[in-house]
């Protein structure tokens, strides 16, 4: 089929359509799209409300006068004719729509079939894990890249990884360890997939364990992500609390896919705290929530404190930043890098997706296909992206 062909979806009606466009994250991102946007882009709006869209449509033509009739497509996330139609329709899907195990499946298995790049903001392993499962065989057939994690969870832990290794010798072990400091807050949204995450640990794990039944075994090589006890790093002068993310799983399939990660690679995740008084009360904090989510009364009562579709004002997030130190080692060699920006979760995170869908949609890139990462799918030119929006990447120190 013709839409199945990767030459074959310039003729698509839109480069990108923006699946989830009127939620709280998918609005930054409309936004930032609308005053980025180059010459030509052909894209879309999509979610479930026309009258939301249409509002959102009004909004973006205050920023630009270009987008005053953008097209506005109405869907439901469990309606896969509909989605199939969006997926036929595009060079890429950008969705915003979580928690992506309740609402995400669909739209994957239409973009999969179509041949249809798809990229997400998912920081759920069982989504992922039953994502690769289900979808990675048919993506790889149709030539669809299908890329999750592509805001805070995973990108500045992802591609500041492969940004370090490309600092250290090559065909040697390489260790990196990433710190992660930031004083932002989140939204209804993301609580709600965390919680749904921390209520699905069986799930979680029963996932895991397919996924590992169906992936090809490394040969001659050998990537992990060990979660390591907490410690006190001299490296970076704060304790190192391990984070129970995503993260390090994006990383280390990253490492199993490029031989550039070296022979044996090893990663460790951390929250870098100051004061251990702070590292303990988090901790106990992270462990009660996990404890509640597993009640449904107080997952209920949990989830309507913050309801999905609110967050941070944008006078909270101006105030807001992150910054990721990582300290690799290698070949005698040890180099301190860094990412860093603005307000992680919303405002860099929204940057982070719209430049993503961008590079896959106009960048020259690795022929890759199935389910990858970022660094796999778009490595030096999403940083070199990301650096011209405002993140940085940056060399600290060598050693």
């Amino acid at each position: 089929m013709a839409d199945q062909d990767k030459s074959g979806r310039t003729e698509r009606t839109y480069d990108i359509v923006l699946f989830g466009a009127t939620g709280f994250v998918g609005v930054l991102t409309a936004e930032y799209l609308a005053e980025h946007a180059p010459e030509g882009l052909r894209w879309a709006l999509a979610g479930r409300s026309e009258a939301k869209l249409e509002s959102l449509r009004e909004r973006l033509a205050g920023i630009d006068k270009r987008w005053g009739d953008l097209p506005l497509i109405r869907a439901e996330a469990d309606d896969p004719a509909a989605l199939r139609e969006i997926a036929q329709s595009a060079r890429v899907v950008a969705s915003t729509v979580g928690p992506y195990i309740t609402y995400g499946q669909d739209l994957v298995a239409a973009c999969a079939d179509t041949g249809t790049d798809y990229l997400d903001l998912t920081g759920e392993p069982e989504f992922v894990d039953l994502m690769y499962v289900r979808h990675d065989a048919r993506a790889r057939e149709t030539g669809a890249r299908l890329v999750h994690a592509c805001g805070f969870d995973s990108i500045p832990h992802d591609l500041g990884v492969h940004f370090t290794v490309q600092q250290l010798p090559e065909d040697v072990p390489l260790r990196v360890d990433g710190f992660v400091r930031s004083n932002a807050t989140f939204s209804g949204g993301t609580f709600a997939s965390a919680l749904t995450a921390f209520a699905r640990g069986r799930q979680t794990l029963a996932a895991a364990q397919d996924r590992r039944r169906y992936e090809p075994r490394v040969v001659g090589r050998r990537a992990y992500a060990p979660v390591s006890a907490p410690r006190y790093a001299k490296e970076v002068g704060a304790w190192a609390v391990p984070l129970p993310t995503i993260d390090p799983q994006i990383v280390q399939r990253s490492a199993r896919a490029l031989a550039r990660y070296g022979p044996d690679f090893r990663y460790r995740h951390y929250a870098a705290v100051k004061h251990l008084s702070v590292a303990l009360g988090g901790a106990a904090a992270m462990g009660a929530l996990v404890a509640a989510a597993q009640l449904p009364p107080a997952r209920r009562w949990l989830s309507g404190r913050v309801k999905p579709g609110e967050g941070p004002s944008e006078a909270r997030r101006a105030k807001s930043w992150f910054s990721v130190r990582f300290v690799g080692e290698g070949g005698g060699r040890r180099v301190y890098t860094e990412v860093s920006g603005g307000d992680p979760g919303y405002d860099e995170t929204a940057k982070m997706f719209a430049e993503s869908a961008l590079c896959l949609a106009f960048d020259e890139l690795p022929e890759t296909s199935g389910q990858v990462t970022t660094a796999v799918a778009m490595g030096d030119a999403l940083i070199d992206r990301l650096r011209d929006a405002g993140i940085r990447f940056r060399v600290v120190a060598v050693r």
